[in-house]
């Protein structure tokens, strides 16, 4: 346009019009410009719509799962709970937290432990439905509904997330059940808007310390009940500083001789003011929060230093130990125990690591690794609580295990269930086809002793027997200053010498 312009301007020789179309010219060029600017101006305007639009996506979304964010569910409850005071309604929130997040995140990595969340988020959503409400991921691994209604709508809501959790999840190939803990808190009778989803946290945390897997509705009480696991857990924390821990040791016994041949190491927590504190009370909180590991370092170290001693006095014994579902998916788990060995001069063949079926039977890499160099460094396996899970023959097969220890719950109805005695005989049966051991642990009774003899168990432990003692009670024992009512029993003069190859009664060194 501005050559053309310039192409008729050659052709007029008057100096006025010559004035007159550079003025033209000028404006045509300004005009040119301003429309460029404005056009620039348009695109940056845009520009900034939409960094702002996706600002505010994420402060209202979750970018992993979609759902509402922390913040955006905190404006959702307030403006509910508002429309409660005007309209005399009620309100349930309801906190989802999923079980052994950590554990998944273990197994699978992060990306499985990122579809796990994703799944999660989707089947919450599923259970809200078109039901007017919000779903938000409040934590790592804990998300948060509204539930309009009184506190029956939370209990159904509690009972729909149940449900839609029984359907097992796919991750990487594997399925993998997951469970849930749930808390419900009703507004306003079970807490202020500004305390409700804290409630609700405190409902679902109460469910959690009684292993998960369930719903729970708000109580005062609760509160109360977890300030007495936060003291309990500080004082765990400092009783692992302080070694505060001593292994009592529970004989197991030959089921044809009836003499003494191993004993198994069971740790308990001297606490300055509680006394002794069970492993039932401590281990689940220890596992809950990261310090299984080191309290099972310790009953490593303790149970090889304790075997040492009773070796050198002449007490040949096998000690066997409990390993957690942590310890066991550790990388440095059978080094360490080889360099304790080591350090003590103890045969790898007198040390039994007890691990429980559930975790036993967990189809991982880091599993099957685990087993296999345990069976490689000669350190005896036995698989614990069996009968309570779903092993198969494939898995038994696969595992290095060399004993399968039958779960008391069995054990105590032997003498009044047909069922509990047809189980015991097709496990023993079952093992030693697999040229597996068999150990009966909870015998409290003389006819229980006698049917499990009669159906060919190789060891029984229980309170028939001996309940757990002190090392130097133990001791006692092998010198024959036993008490009276315990007199029938002895340790045999070779303790295990039938039952491996010779070689794993020879000290190996740590590789």
């Amino acid at each position: 346009m501005i050559q053309r312009l310039l192409s008729f301007l050659a052709g007029w020789e008057s100096g006025t019009t010559l004035l007159i179309a550079g003025s033209l010219l000028v404006g045509a060029i300004a005009f040119a410009l301003y429309w460029r600017q404005r056009h620039r101006g348009s695109i940056l305007s845009d520009s900034l719509t939409q960094a702002r639009n996706r600002l505010d996506s994420l402060q209202t979304r979750d970018s992993l799962t979609g759902l509402f964010s922390r913040a955006e569910f905190d404006r959702a409850l307030e403006a509910a709970t508002a429309r409660c005071d005007q309209r005399s309604e009620r309100l349930c929130v309801v906190v989802v937290d999923i079980d052994d997040q950590r554990g998944i995140n273990d197994r699978f990595g992060l990306e499985g432990g990122d579809q796990v969340l994703r799944e999660v988020a989707r089947r919450l959503d599923e259970c809200l439905g078109a039901q007017a409400g919000a779903a938000a991921r409040v934590g790592a691994d804990e998300f948060a509904l509204l539930v309009p209604g009184d506190r029956l709508a939370g209990l159904e809501a509690a009972l729909r997330i149940e449900r839609r959790f029984e359907p097992v999840l796919q991750i990487g190939g594997r399925a993998e059940r997951i469970s849930c803990s749930i808390g419900i808190a009703c507004y306003p009778e079970q807490g202020a808007r500004q305390r409700l989803l804290l409630n609700a946290e405190v409902a679902m945390r109460s469910v959690k310390l009684l292993g998960g897997g369930a719903h729970a509705e708000y109580d005062p009480a609760m509160g109360t009940a977890q300030r007495a696991q936060a003291q309990l857990l500080h004082d765990l924390r400092i009783a692992i500083e302080e070694s505060q821990f001593e292994l009592y040791y529970q004989p197991k016994i030959d089921a044809r001789s009836l003499q003494i041949t191993a004993v198994e190491a069971l740790v308990r927590w001297n606490h300055p003011q509680r006394g002794i504190v069970s492993p039932v009370v401590f281990i689940p909180l220890a596992e809950r929060h990261g310090l299984i590991g080191a309290i099972g370092d310790w009953v490593i170290a303790e149970a090889c230093r304790q075997a040492a001693v009773w070796r050198r006095s002449g007490l040949r014994m096998r000690v066997a130990i409990n390993l957690s579902g942590a310890q066991l998916r550790r990388d440095d788990l059978v080094e360490f125990i080889q360099a304790r060995l080591a350090e003590h001069a103890i045969p790898p063949g007198r040390l039994t690591c007890e691990i429980t079926e559930s975790v036993a039977m967990e189809d991982t890499r880091v599993t099957r690794e685990a087993f296999a160099r345990l069976g490689r460094a000669g350190i005896h396996v036995s698989i614990d609580d069996f009968g309570t899970g779903y092993s198969s023959l494939a898995a038994l097969r696969r595992r290095m295990a060399a004993e399968l220890k039958i779960d008391r719950a069995f054990v105590c109805d032997l003498e009044t269930s047909s069922d509990a005695r047809a189980i015991v005989q097709a496990i023993v049966q079952m093992a030693h086809t697999l040229e597996l051991r068999v150990v009966a642990e909870g015998v409290e009774t003389q006819g229980q002793r006698d049917l499990l003899v009669k159906m060919g168990c190789d060891e029984l432990q229980g309170f028939l027997f001996a309940r757990p003692m002190t090392a130097q009670a133990l001791t006692l024992w092998a010198s024959d200053e036993r008490p009276a009512s315990h007199a029938e029993l002895a340790f045999r003069p070779s303790l295990f010498g039938e039952t491996l190859p010779p070689a794993l009664d020879s000290v190996q060194p740590a590789t």
